[in-house]
């Protein structure tokens, strides 16, 4: 026999939070600062995400990647090894 964890959430007796909803920023959407052709006729799309990071995305093989370095060298290799075609969009 196995026990079995339950976890059960009450409301808070303090009542409703005090710190009103307009506080939070939502973050920026990440803007595109490159595209790099694959070996296999696909794109990598190189993004600044709003806290300064990098991130990529491949067309051929649907690779996400992202990295705190801010350098485009992840999606470069990424570029240069990748042989997969575009995928299809889907309708």
């Amino acid at each position: 026999m196995t026990a079995a964890t339950i976890l059960t959430l009450a409301p808070s007796p303090a009542g409703p939070a005090t710190r009103p909803v307009a506080e939070y920023t939502a973050p920026h959407a990440p803007t595109r600062v490159d595209s790099l052709r694959t070996r296999g006729g696909a794109d990598v799309h190189i993004h600044r995400d709003s806290d300064g990071s990098l991130s990529s995305d491949c067309t051929g093989c649907g690779e996400y990647a992202w990295t705190l370095r801010l350098s485009t060298e992840f999606a470069q290799e990424h570029a240069a090894s990748c042989h997969r075609p575009p995928r299809l969009l889907a309708a």
